[in-house]
Parts: C-alpha cells; structure tokens; sequence
C-alpha cells in the first residue's frame, strides 16, 4: 500500500501523517510530496526519515492513495494528473468538493456511495465536517428542515501563518499577518473571501455542503463564520428546527447513538465543550442541547472539533481506511 501525501510539511500534512501513524494506517511506503523549495527536506514518519519529493516524483512512483492538503489551485492542477496514472486522490481543498461528478464523503455518513470509479474524493470543509456529523442521525430520524449555524473557528484553519500572528501580537512582536486586522484580543467576522450575496466562501461552503453530504435540498442552511483567537478546535452555535415531533430525551438518545459523537453535557457541573477539550481529540463534542422555547420542534446545540483533526487529517484518513477495507484501491 503505496501512500503519498501532498502537502505534506503545512500544518494539515502535519497532522496527517500524525493521524496515519496513530491508527496504523498500512502504508508499506510512504512518499512526502511538497513544493518544489521543500523538495530534499527530511521529515520522520515513525521514527524513520524520509525525503520530500515533488509532484512528478511521486506520480511516477504511483501511489495507491494520495492525501491532498496542499491547497485549490494545487488540487485543480495535480490531482488529475494522479487520477489518471491510476492513484486514488483523497482531497482535502475546496477545489472539487461541489463538483457534481465528485463524491463528498464523511465517512460515518455516506463513505457507503464511493466505488472503484470514483479516482478523486473531496474531504468536506472542516466546519461542515463537525456539524453533519452531529445533525446527520438527528435528520434521518427526525428530518432536519431548516438549520442556522454560526461558527467560532480556530486560527489553525487558516494555516501556520495564521498561528504566527496570534503569537507574534500576544507577545508584542511585529511580524507577516494572515489576517487584514488583528486577532488577538479580536474577533473576525470574516473567513475566505465575500461573495455578491454578501456570505463569504466559508458559509457559503456550509450551506451547500451540509445538502450535498446529506443528500437532502430541502434543508435550509444560513452560516455565520467568525474567526477567533483560539487554537485547538473549532466551535459552532446550531439552531436546527425539525419536522417530526420529539423529546429532549429522544436527541440525548440519538445522539449518544451517533458514530464520532461524544456528548459532553451536564450544566449543572459546568461540563460542556471547548476547544481546549478538542484538541488533539477525533470525536466531535456536542453539548448545550436544550430546545428553542420561541418555536415548536428545534433545539440549540453547541458542537466542538478539532478542526485539523476530523476536520481536516482524520476524515481523509478515514476514507483511506475504508477505501482499502472496501478493496476500492
């Protein structure tokens, strides 16, 4: 099981490489693949050293698999280049993610439509990934009708950069930003770049992924997306109104039912989840339930992930495992 990872030294690679050792992933060789300035680096995998190569390297070593996190234009270029000499691509970037032609798998959810055809799989938005997998039995059982999200997101979805500048203005540093303002101290209501509607990138990624991931139109999805100074994990507000009736009872029930799933709700002893209790963590975390006492059939939740981690490293991962247990690859 030949296995390259694209991107290999950004934090997401990272974490990747992290996650492949720690579930044993069966890789038998391991290609690290970067840009061309990273190219002869030396990075360890389980103890041992191994070379960065660059992207012509690795396409004529044919991987089985290739985890992509190197970025859209990236993916846009490259993966089909791998598709082609026969590698499976696991993607992480935004790039194919609302293709038609393309499969957005969360793997607890719907790894269950991929086949030996499909050569490039999209890896969700990070935020999306926590959300869906919280609602996702909750709408099979209830049918979720309209969802309003607002997201409190981590400086580590935007890169090491972005980590930086935290650091750099927590300790009084000049340095390169990542960011138009300042985040520490701050918040930003502002991820990805604003579209005509006046939503930016990052919203509308939620709204039109949380449908095609759970293969319902009919759901209404509005998004919120705020960057905050935090590392560790992304956080969500989510109002869901339903269209069947139930009981409080009934969602603690379904959700401690749910794969990935951890409930961490009891107010009375202040246990709720932040993302300092994410971080470094696969499950997603979800307390707060309690309903909207302004409308019939909704509750409002509260959902923490680690976003590098099941929303990013451990679900391409995952999809990996189950692309080799399916003997798809």
């Amino acid at each position: 099981m030949k296995v390259a990872v694209v991107g290999a030294t950004g934090l997401v690679g990272g974490e990747i490489l992290k996650v492949l050792a720690e579930r044993d992933f069966p890789v038998t060789e391991l290609m690290l693949v970067a840009s061309e300035r990273s190219v002869g680096k030396q990075m360890e995998f389980k103890g041992k050293q191994i070379k960065v190569i660059g992207m012509q390297d690795a396409i004529a070593a044919a991987p089985h698999i290739a985890i992509f996190s190197a970025g859209g234009s990236t993916s846009t270029e490259w993966a089909p280049k791998f598709a082609e000499a026969g590698t499976v691509v696991v993607d992480n970037s935004s790039a194919w993610r609302m293709d038609p032609t393309k499969k957005l798998v969360v793997p607890e959810i719907n790894a269950k439509e991929l086949t030996k055809e499909d050569k490039i799989i999209a890896n969700p938005n990070c935020s999306t990934i926590q959300m869906v997998v919280a609602l996702n039995k909750l709408h099979e059982e209830l049918k979720a009708k309209r969802i309003v999200v607002s997201t409190y997101q981590s400086v580590t979805g935007t890169g090491v950069k972005a980590v930086e500048q935290l650091m750099n203005e927590r300790e009084g540093k000049e340095g390169e930003k990542a960011y138009p303002y300042q985040i520490d101290l701050n918040v930003l209501p502002h991820i990805d770049v604003f579209q005509d509607n006046g939503y930016t990138k990052e919203e509308m990624k939620m709204i039109l992924e949380t449908k095609k991931i759970m293969g319902d139109d009919s759901i209404r999805v509005t998004a919120t997306a705020v960057r905050i100074p935090v590392m560790g994990g992304h956080s969500e507000s989510v109002n869901v109104e339903f269209e069947k009736d139930f009981t409080l009872d009934e969602v603690y029930r379904i959700l401690g039912q749910t794969e990935g799933v951890k409930v961490v709700d009891d107010v009375k002893n202040l246990q709720y989840p932040m993302p300092k209790d994410a971080h470094g963590k696969d499950e997603v975390l979800v307390g707060r339930v309690r309903l909207d006492e302004t409308q019939p059939r909704t509750i409002n939740m509260w959902i923490v992930a680690d976003n590098l981690r099941k929303g990013a490293a451990t679900n391409a991962v995952q999809i990996a495992e189950y692309l080799v247990k399916n003997e798809l690859v």
